[in-house]
């Protein structure tokens, strides 16, 4: 069954990266695997922070974020990569998250009970982050916390599950083999839409 899908390169730098190179096997396995595919580069966007809680519940979303939320709305199944850095996602990527994922957009606070509606519900995502140190330590001894907040904070809170998660640690010391075979194992992941 193919599916449509967007994949979200969070990493801040606009130059090459290991995550975009993941980013773009994945779109490529999708790709080839029939699925449709639109790319959203955060590090190519122009957008501000958001600076009150009045501006990101009322103020209209730049054109570059109306353009992903597009994206994310015709998605089912979204691939957001990044990198760890000092212990969660770049600033640039919250950033772009807290823009996109607002009242209206990704919940509804309408509803009186004092919970919100999530807007999202029918997607899936995979969640792909790099990091320097070893995915296991990162996973068992930090508690892979950030990766949690997204997914429970963010992505299952608007109604985006099943989450899954591909960690790839020690990047920066990996092999050329080793790094072939993380792109392969994204490419062969687009191809199959997961």
């Amino acid at each position: 069954m193919t599916k449509k899908i967007v994949v979200i390169l969070g990493h801040p730098d606009p130059g090459p990266s290991f995550c975009r190179a993941l980013a773009e096997a994945y779109a490529q396995g999708a790709d080839e695997g029939g699925h449709e595919v639109r790319r959203v580069d955060v590090a190519a966007l122009d957008f501000a922070f958001l600076r009150s809680a009045e501006e990101f519940r009322n103020a209209a979303p730049p054109p570059a974020i109306l353009g992903a939320q597009t994206d994310i709305a015709w998605a089912e199944h979204l691939v957001i990569v990044y990198p760890l850095w000092l212990g969660t996602m770049p600033a640039l990527l919250k950033g772009f998250l807290e823009q996109c994922f607002r009242p209206g957009f990704a919940l509804d606070y309408g509803g009186g009970n004092g919970w919100p509606r999530a807007l999202l519900k029918g997607r899936s995502a995979r969640v792909v982050i790099t990091m320097g140190m070893p995915a296991l330590a990162y996973r068992f001894f930090y508690g892979a916390h950030s990766l949690k907040s997204l997914e429970r904070n963010i992505l299952k809170f608007c109604g985006i599950r099943p989450v899954r998660e591909t960690l790839i640690g020690m990047v920066d010391a990996l092999p050329e083999a080793k790094r072939r075979r993380r792109l392969d194992r994204l490419s062969a992941l687009g191809a199959k839409g997961a």
